[in-house]
C-alpha cells in the first residue's frame, strides 16, 4: 500500500525488552521539576546512538506514530507532521485530536508533510526549535539523520525504515521522554485490550489471514513482520505460507504480485484496504480477485476510507484502540463464514 502508496507502504507477538534503548530512566518525571532525574539516557538506533542529557521540553515528532506515543504518555509535542493522509480539516489525525482535547492542549505546530514523510522540510523543523526529534517509525536516510541531528538530537528507527513495531516505538519514546514506567503500563493496558478483544471473538483464533492493497496495477501483500500484520496475529489470527511466497520489496515489509497470480493468496480470510467504496468495487471486480474463494464465499473484510486505513497502517498507541472495534467486527463477520 505504498502510503497512499508511500504513506502506507513507506508509511502488532509483542517484542521483548526495550528495543533500541541502551539505558532508560527508571522513574517518572520528577515531582520537583528536575529535568535531569534519570538522565542522561542513550538510545541506540540504525544510525548509531543518541544521548539526551536532560528531559526534552520541546519535542518534535516525525514519521508515523511518535506523535501518538508521546500524547498517549501525556506529553504534547511542540511540533508534529501534518496529517495529509487521514487527517481532519486541520490536518490532525482524529485520535490525536481527541487526545489533545482530553489533555486540554492546543494543536502543536504542523510541519509540512505532503508525501507521507518522504520529503523532510529541514527549515521548518529548525524553526520549531526542538530539543529532540523523534523519528522512531520513519524512513529517514543516513544523510537526513545527519542533517536533523545538526538541528537537535535525533532518534531514528531501531533497524529497518518504516517497520518499527509500535510497541517498541512506545518504549523508545517513553525512554526519551523520561516516562518508561508509564510506557510499560500503557503497553500492558493495550495488550489487555487486544487480548480481551480476541477472547470475545473466538471465531478469529487460528484463522489465517492475508492483508492486501490494490494499487491499480498489482496487489501488495503485507509480510509477517509488518506491524499491521502483527496486530492481526495479536488478535489470534495466523499468517499462511502463501505470504512468504510473495516476492519481497525493499524495505521488506510487503511484496507485490500481479493480478494474474492472485490465486496464490490462499488463506481463510482476506483483509482488503481500499480508500473508497469505488476502489473496493474495482478490486472485487477484477477477474483474478473475484474468483478467489475468500471473495466468492464472503470470507473477506474490507477496511475502507483513509482514516480507518491510517488507524491500522500501522496501528499506534492511540489509533489501535480508536479503530479496534471496527477492525474486529469486520474480521469477525468474515471469520464466521469459514466452514
Amino acid at each position: 500500500m505504498a502510503r497512499t502508496a508511500a504513506v502506507l507502504v513507506a508509511l502488532l507477538t509483542f517484542l521483548a525488552g526495550v528495543a533500541g534503548c541502551a539505558a532508560t530512566p527508571e522513574s517518572e518525571p520528577d515531582a520537583d521539576g528536575d529535568d535531569t532525574a534519570g538522565y542522561p539516557v542513550t538510545l541506540r538506533h540504525a544510525y548509531g546512538e543518541t544521548t539526551l542529557e536532560r528531559r526534552p521540553e520541546r519535542v518534535l515528532t516525525w514519521g508515523w506514530g511518535s506523535t501518538d506515543a508521546a500524547l498517549a504518555l501525556g506529553v504534547v509535542p511542540a511540533a508534529i507532521p501534518a496529517a495529509t493522509y487521514g487527517g481532519n480539516e486541520e490536518q490532525v489525525l482524529p485520535w490525536n485530536a481527541e487526545k489533545l482535547a482530553e489533555l486540554g492542549a492546543e494543536t502543536p505546530i504542523l510541519i509540512s508533510n505532503p508525501d507521507g514523510g518522504a520529503t523532510i522540510p529541514f527549515e521548518e523543523i529548525a524553526a520549531a526549535a526542538p530539543d529532540v526529534i523523534l523519528a522512531v517509525y520513519s524512513g529517514i536516510s543516513a544523510e537526513e539523520y545527519r542533517k536533523l541531528s545538526e538541528i537537535a538530537p535525533t532518534v531514528a528507527f531501531p533497524d529497518q525504515p518504516w517497520a518499527t513495531p509500535w510497541q517498541d516505538l512506545v518504549t523508545t519514546v517513553g525512554a526519551a521522554l523520561g516516562r518508561s514506567e508509564q510506557a510499560d503500563r500503557l503497553l500492558e493496558q493495550i495488550a489487555t485490550t487486544i487480548k480481551d478483544a480476541g477472547a470475545e471473538h473466538p471465531e478469529l483464533a487460528g484463522k489465517s489471514v492475508i492483508a492486501i492493497w490494490d494499487d491499480g496495477q498489482q496487489l501488495s501483500v503485507y509480510k509477517e513482520i509488518d506491524p499491521r500484520v502483527v496486530f492481526l496475529t495479536d488478535l489470534g489470527l495466523t499468517v499462511p505460507p502463501a505470504v512468504a511466497q510473495v516476492p519481497e520489496v525493499e524495505p521488506g515489509f510487503y511484496g507485490n504480485i500481479s493480478y494474474e497470480k492472485a490465486d496464490l493468496l490462499q488463506s481463510d480470510l482476506l483483509l482488503i484496504y481500499a480508500e473508497t467504496e469505488e476502489a473496493l468495487r474495482a478490486t472485487l471486480a477484477r477477474p483474478a480477485v473475484k474468483n478467489l474463494e475468500q471473495i466468492e464465499q464472503g470470507r473477506y473484510a474490507a477496511i475502507v476510507g483513509q482514516q480507518l486505513i491510517a488507524a491500522g497502517s500501522p496501528p499506534t498507541a492511540l489509533s489501535l484502540t480508536w479503530a479496534l472495534d471496527e477492525y474486529v467486527s469486520r474480521l469477525s463477520a468474515a471469520a464466521k463464514k469459514v466452514s
